[in-house]
């Protein structure tokens, strides 16, 4: 049996568990892109989210059969929602990247949305962004940019997703990326 030296020991207690906290970090980066932190890839059935209290990500649920992530869904660093969780980003991107990971985007547009659950209403908008290191989607940057049906797809899967766990998602509104920064603007801490 192998002997742990008492230096390791202390070394060991000065280690904070899990890895740094993503819910800190800068809004944006110096040349003013959005950085996103990746929750849950595209195309997963799995819902991952942060843990504050365990600081890494966790399995929070499985969405049913036949239904996945239509785009990267993440989080935007030192914001906080009307709901008190970090501002919700679903990114476009060529390939699904891993959950944890920092992507810098810029913002094309915001949907808008109320959610209701147990008789309680609240606002809970969802930003659209593109991918800085894009290249199927460099010339989108706006929502008029983007397919009509692929928005229709995006509201529906919101509407789908909320749905699931017993509460109404209603869209109230899509708008461009003016809206989305004020939005973003409004949301910093």
């Amino acid at each position: 049996m192998e002997c742990i030296s008492e230096s390791e020991i202390a070394l060991a207690k000065k280690k904070k568990p899990g890895i740094v906290n993503p819910t800190r970090l800068a809004a944006f980066d110096d040349e003013k892109n959005v950085q996103v932190i990746i929750e849950t890839p595209k195309g997963s059935r799995n819902k991952y989210a942060w843990d504050e209290d365990q600081q890494l990500f966790a399995l929070k649920k499985v969405l049913p059969e036949g239904m996945v992530f239509p785009h990267d869904f993440g989080f935007i660093p030192s914001t906080e929602g009307e709901d008190g969780d970090p501002i919700d980003v679903l990114v476009l991107m060529d390939q699904p990247v891993f959950t944890g990971c920092l992507v810098k985007a810029r913002l094309v547009g915001i949907i808008e949305g109320k959610q209701t659950e147990k008789g309680k209403s609240e606002r809970n908008d969802r930003l659209l962004a593109v991918a800085e290191s894009s290249h199927t989607h460099s010339n989108i940057n706006s929502l008029n940019d983007l397919n009509k049906d692929l928005l229709k797809e995006l509201e529906q899967f919101l509407v789908n997703y909320h749905s699931n766990d017993g509460a109404e998602f209603k869209v109230l509104a899509r708008k461009g990326p003016d809206a989305a920064a004020k939005c973003l603007k409004n949301a910093r801490v």
